[in-house]
């Protein structure tokens, strides 16, 4: 039976929690974020990370003070908690208003709830120290969030890359995908980790966000890993891991104000290969071109190539169209 508990959270950390719970797609049928169960998701993937991390700043912190000169160990203890509670624990307080959510735990989310009521709260409370947890979540980056969160995904995928096997999973609308792991890619702008694969079915080299793979699972079909693949693949590991497309030549005329854009608009930004005046050069998938530069408007113009070109003129030849109506 599952367990109703209240915790209480500053209202701009519980803001980010559900953003995380929409960014990472925990959504319910009727179209609403689904935050318990994301939050589930979070106390039973993060719980012993989160544990060992603060023992193991609690014992050096520890240590330190004591080796200090004039600091007893049981001084040294107090000043070592008190500095956890209050530049660690306590460092993103917020001095707005509190919000509460009612979090439902069942099975594992709820066993580690009972094993932090009974062994870990000292002088805190429940809420407190679910808080905490949360807070601590929330300082790493989005990256690392979603390692947390989809942790089984990983796991699974880091073995059957060890072990040359290949995996199955839905995502999307798909049906059954079976491919060739190769290795695990974070896209420096998304922040997002995806599985760079190889599908022998369609003979085609393949990126897949983790976060979106269901029911991932490790078959007993073993694979030998392509060298030409895996240097393929570990060449858009570095690029861009989101997409296998692959590259054009491009020429694009950038104004002053495109080149400011260029330099601040930084999500999915592709890498100039040389400037040329005016006129940046890339070598990069076209697709990935196409939607960067659309929010440039007259600042981006295409010279070359002629599909690039056609590509954003008819997109922009529809948004004329569409706001003459």
């Amino acid at each position: 039976m599952a367990e109703k508990y209240k915790i209480y959270l500053p209202e701009d950390t519980k803001a980010k929690l559900i953003n995380d719970a929409e960014l990472f797609e925990f959504i319910k049928n009727d179209g609403s974020v689904n935050l318990n169960g994301f939050l589930r998701e979070l106390i039973t993937n993060y719980f012993d990370q989160y544990r060992t991390d603060k023992d193991a700043l609690t014992e050096n912190m520890l240590r330190d003070l004591t080796l200090a000169k004039g600091i007893k160990p049981r001084e040294a203890k107090a000043l070592t908690e008190k500095l956890i509670k209050t530049y660690i624990e306590g460092q993103d307080m917020s001095y707005g208003k509190s919000a509460a959510l009612t979090l439902t735990v069942s099975g594992e989310s709820e066993s580690i709830i009972r094993i932090i009521e009974s062994n870990l709260l000292r002088d805190s409370s429940l809420s407190g120290y679910i808080k905490d947890m949360f807070l601590s979540y929330l300082s790493m980056p989005r990256s690392k969030r979603e390692a947390v969160i989809f942790a089984k995904n990983y796991e699974l995928i880091s073995e059957a890359i060890l072990g040359s096997r290949k995996v199955s999973f839905f995502s999307g609308s798909e049906h059954k995908t079976i491919v060739e792991p190769y290795l695990i890619a974070t896209s420096k702008e998304e922040q997002f980790g995806y599985l760079l694969c190889y599908d022998s079915k369609y003979r085609k080299k393949r990126s897949f966000r983790i976060s979106r793979l269901k029911d991932l699972f490790i078959t007993n079909l073993e694979f030998t890993k392509d060298p030409e693949i895996e240097g393929y693949l570990l060449a858009k590991s570095l690029k861009s891991p989101h997409s296998m497309n692959p590259d054009i030549h491009a020429r694009v005329r950038l104004t002053d104000n495109g080149k400011h854009m260029y330099r601040r608009i930084i999500k999915n930004r592709p890498q100039v290969t040389k400037t040329e005046g005016d006129i940046y050069v890339f070598d990069w998938p076209e697709m990935q071109l196409a939607d960067y530069f659309k929010r440039f408007g007259e600042d981006a113009v295409v010279v070359s190539p002629k599909s690039l070109k056609a590509t954003l003129r008819n997109y922009y030849e529809n948004a004329l169209k569409a706001y003459e109506a």
